[in-house]
């Protein structure tokens, strides 16, 4: 089992007491995060989490007590700004690993080994840097004579180690660089594969609900609605109007002029239907060949029978030739409304009352065509209806 991912040494060690100090709590907090991952896993979010929050802070914190040693000795500015990109650069690399903790491959490696290189790095060379040109400032050397002090050769062996772990620090950057481009156009290819799935859903969906031919609501559709309808309207005791429409002396006129014409008839009808309904709330539906219904959710007998005159009107404006018909010699409409309050047969069972309502307005069509067709009828009151059990 792992027990650290960074072993202290005092050649590590900057001769700053404050610095050094707050290096070793760096290097227990960096151990303390690798033992989280290889104790506990990358499944338990709790001890992880924690553990690298600690970190996270513990890291910010020692960086602005840097920076702020940097600005109260007042080194160079060149050397400033590189230290402080270098900060910079570690706190974004080091959210982003832990951003993609979830897809990488094996976060204990990524993450104890961008940090192992990057602390070695950091102390070896930039913690280095800044100590001999505290130290250089304070024996009376200016900033900038300090700052250039630092391109002279240094012993030989600190110089390579520090060459080969900013190498290895670099590739690491440029490792986790192109994994999480990689995640993030897996994620981007994922998400789009997941929004063509859903709009293939959503069409699909709507296919199996509209009726091919009129492109509206089919009989499984309007099925659904009203039963919704009804339902609410029971709870909340409000009307639910409904029209059930017929084409009258369909058949003649698909007999006279074919059926490829009788569909486009009933195409332009239902366009002209559609016309009149003026709320979202409303359906019109498909209800079975030539019969359409309309679904006016909270619409009472006297605006559920102005609708229907609507409909009647804007069929008849259409003056569409029906030369077999004996109504007129322009295609008309019958249609049976009934509206009211539904309520099931029996109400100890519960239900919506929607095959009521259902009822209701087919007796009032039965009654508009037995009229003379053409025309709108109210159903009565008292429309009895009988449960099927």
């Amino acid at each position: 089992m792992m027990r650290t991912a960074f072993v202290w040494d005092e050649s590590f060690a900057t001769g700053l007491p404050e610095m050094d100090g707050q290096h070793r709590e760096l290097v227990n907090l960096f151990n303390g995060l690798g033992l989280a991952l290889f104790v506990h896993g990358v499944q338990d979010e709790g001890p992880l989490a924690d553990a690298f929050d600690r970190l996270l802070r513990y890291t910010e914190s020692h960086f602005a007590e840097e920076e702020a040693l940097m600005r109260r000795m007042a080194l160079d500015p060149r050397f400033i700004a590189s230290h402080l990109a270098a900060h910079t650069q570690f706190v974004e690399h080091l959210q982003a690993i832990w951003g993609q903790r979830a897809s990488l491959p094996d976060l204990r490696v990524t993450l104890t080994d961008f940090l192992t290189s990057w602390m070695a790095l950091h102390i070896l060379g930039a913690d280095q840097s800044l100590a001999r040109q505290v130290r250089a400032v304070e024996q009376g050397r200016t900033p900038a004579q300090a700052f250039e002090d630092e391109g002279e050769p240094r012993d030989a062996g600190t110089r390579v180690l520090t060459q080969l772990v900013t190498r290895l620090y670099n590739a690491l950057i440029s490792q986790n660089r192109q994994l999480a481009l990689a995640n993030q156009q897996l994620e981007e290819r994922v998400a789009e594969r997941t929004r063509a799935l859903e709009e293939a859903n959503q069409a699909l969906r709507a296919m199996v609900r509209t009726d091919g031919l009129l492109g509206i609501a089919n009989r499984a559709h309007f099925d659904e609605r009203i039963e919704q309808a009804c339902s609410l309207a029971w709870r909340q005791e409000r009307h639910v109007g409904l029209l059930m429409i017929d084409l009258d002396h369909f058949k003649r006129y698909n007999d006279w002029y074919g059926h490829r014409q009788g569909d486009i008839c009933l195409q332009v009808v239902v366009r002209a239907v559609a016309g009149v309904l003026k709320r979202d709330t409303d359906l019109l539906a498909r209800y079975g060949g030539e019969e359409l219904v309309v679904v006016l959710p909270d619409t009472d007998r006297e605006g559920s029978v102005a609708v229907a005159e609507r409909v009647l009107q804007a069929v008849r404006a259409l003056q569409l030739n029906h030369a077999d018909s004996p109504v007129a010699p322009y295609v008309t409409v019958s249609i049976g409304v009934c509206s009211r309050v539904p309520a099931p047969a029996d109400p100890s069972r519960g239900g919506s009352g929607a095959a009521g309502l259902i009822a209701c307005a087919d007796e009032a069509l039965y009654r508009a065509k037995g009229a003379g067709r053409d025309r709108s009828v109210l159903a009565e009151k008292a429309v009895k209806f009988q449960a099927v059990a």
